[in-house]
């Protein structure tokens, strides 16, 4: 990545490089880039959300949203996001508000009872084991660093995981249960999964006949172009390759509507659904169909969701635009970092010289910039090269992105001359 350069280059860039970052402490900074949430202006296109659903308490079926009961979910809502999950609806759950729960509920329920197609349950196996593309979503590492699972780390590639390091993994070891996915704008570094990756995941041979592909879809409708991606539909192509309870769907309002008060979806084949019903009527009644209600009136159909979906884009576009604008004026030709360009989702990836990521950050904090942890991309929060940065773009307003990103230049100017000099 580094552009060999002539001592007395080095030194003068170098200098530079620290004045800027002193000019830079001496700004008194107070800025997050940590998480990718929705800014106030988005959060606030679903405002009417908050007045629904009105006088109304009956679903399309007449049913009294008031009250228990109804443990998979609206109808009418399912039959909405069906086609943005690629799920049919009858095979679609609408649960409570995080997705990330019912990642949580179905390796609890893994655990402690018998997966269709198990032989046991997990917690009587001597060891578990995920695989883990890397870059990747530090939430799926926590799940499985909670509940003791180990963590085999798989390459990404522009089309998604390394296909051939997973084939010969699940192929041999019968310990390998499952595989972390976010297959449209993943996160963190906006990869969409090809059409044959999708087709290799569903028909590969695995040692483990209850192996489980979490596909976390969490970017399903978050698109930031004018040509939206399409990615295969896994439950479809699983049930074509003969392994119809390979898929686990999970998708949400979170990032759509109202953050940490939209709805979860779980999508399946029909014995899976059954399975993680039954289990979780021993948790819940139901979930809460007052909000369900309140987004069948808000969103409408499909075509309602795809609308919304462009009043967000529209807020969001600046902003990815903004980065990349920054970026290439500050770091492009420098030899010193390169970054993706993702399509949609909400994070952009930030590579620095191998050993400078921790030290970026460092600097950044230094300057009242808070970025993700370094190592966060990876199991265990370890990045063996410390040189993956993610960067979060969707809460700050303009002008403070720009000073966020700008600082961020001069922190990964200072960290890669500095360790030239050495």
């Amino acid at each position: 990545m580094t552009t060999e350069l002539s001592p007395d280059a080095l030194t003068g860039l170098l200098e530079r490089a620290r004045q800027d970052y002193q000019d830079l402490v001496g700004r008194g900074l107070s800025l997050d880039l940590t998480r990718g949430k929705p800014a106030p202006e988005q959060l606030d296109l679903s405002e009417d959300l908050l007045s629904l659903p009105g006088g109304r308490h009956t679903s399309a079926d007449g049913t009294d949203v008031r009250n228990y009961g109804g443990l998979q979910g609206l109808p009418e809502l399912r039959e909405i996001f069906a086609e943005v999950l690629q799920v049919p609806a009858g095979q679609l759950l609408a649960a409570g508000n995080s997705s990330l729960e019912l990642m949580h509920d179905c390796l609890v329920h893994a655990l402690l009872s018998v997966l269709p197609g198990a032989e046991s349950r997990w917690v009587d196996q001597e060891r578990i084991a995920f695989l883990c593309p890397i870059p990747g979503y530090d939430r799926h590492f926590a799940l499985c660093e909670r509940f003791g699972i180990d963590m085999i780390q798989v390459p990404m590639t522009a089309e998604g995981p390394d296909m051939e390091v997973v084939e010969r993994l699940v192929a041999e070891d019968p310990a390998i249960k499952g595989i972390w996915c976010v297959p449209k704008y993943s996160n963190p570094d906006g990869v969409c999964y090809s059409d044959a990756t999708v087709a290799r995941l569903a028909s590969m041979n695995t040692a483990a006949s209850d192996f489980r592909i979490f596909w976390d879809n969490a970017y399903a409708a978050h698109h930031l172009t004018d040509e939206p991606v399409e990615v295969a539909g896994l439950l479809d192509a699983c049930a074509e390759a003969g392994n119809p309870d390979r898929a686990f769907v999970f998708g949400s309002t979170s990032k759509i509507t109202a953050a940490g008060s939209g709805v979860a979806f779980f999508g399946s084949s029909p014995a899976n659904v059954q399975w993680l019903l039954g289990n979780n009527s021993k948790r819940s009644i139901g979930p809460d169909k007052v909000n369900q209600l309140r987004h069948v009136l808000f969103l409408r159909d499909a075509d309602g969701v795809r609308a919304h979906m462009e009043r967000q884009r529209a807020v969001l576009q600046p902003k990815f635009e903004t980065v990349a604008r920054i970026l290439d004026a500050e770091l492009g030709g420098t030899g010193l970092a390169t970054w993706t360009s993702p399509k949609g989702g909400y994070f952009v990836t930030l590579e620095v010289p191998d050993g400078c990521a921790k030290e970026v950050v460092r600097r950044a904090a230094e300057a009242g910039i808070v970025l993700t942890p370094a190592g966060a991309t990876h199991p265990y929060g370890d990045d063996p090269r410390d040189a993956v940065i993610r960067i979060a773009p969707s809460y700050p307003g303009l002008a403070e992105l720009e000073q966020a990103i700008e600082g961020l230049a001069v922190c990964v100017r200072l960290a890669g001359y500095e360790q030239q000099a050495r």
